[in-house]
């Protein structure tokens, strides 16, 4: 389910990265602090018959978006990605979800040190999930929290 406050942000995040909308990747749950982010077999598909390995890998990284809309305040900080690491369990057959849930505390001391400091790292360890809910790949990823500057977003 996504909250109605967040369905036009929704489309927008889902239009944002021209290869991402071309992957088919959609966001199908978004509440305070939760995302939920589904990866299509198709188009996805590789030449053994699997998804993509490279397409794992975005969905993996591409959550930290919807993430940090549904958790931090987007006028006044925006994210980037740090690293990420992939570990591949099983092949993926069917279409995969990632799901990521930070805490209020969590949000509240990443942000408050992004006030303090101008910046702020945070970690999730996420799982991709085929339609039986197998763990086909980990995610273990760092993104971190910039403070927009009276200049804009620093490149």
């Amino acid at each position: 389910m996504i909250d109605a406050k967040y369905q036009e942000l929704t489309e927008m995040l889902e239009n944002a990265v021209p290869i991402t909308k071309k992957m088919g990747i959609r966001i199908v749950e978004m509440q305070d602090r939760h995302v939920k982010v589904l990866l299509p077999f198709e188009p996805n598909i590789n030449h053994i018959g699997t998804i993509y390995a490279g397409s794992l890998f975005t969905a993996g990284e591409y959550i930290g978006g919807p993430i940090y809309v549904a958790s931090f305040d987007y006028t006044r900080f925006y994210p980037i990605v740090k690293a990420i690491n992939i570990q591949f369990r099983r092949p993926a057959t069917t279409d995969v979800t990632i799901e990521a849930t930070l805490s209020e505390a969590e949000v509240n001391a990443i942000q408050g040190e992004a006030e303090a400091k101008g910046k702020a790292d945070w970690k999730m360890d996420l799982e991709i999930k085929d339609q039986e809910k197998t763990v086909c790949s980990l995610i273990q990823g760092v993104w971190q929290l910039r403070v927009i500057s009276e200049g804009g977003i620093k490149k």
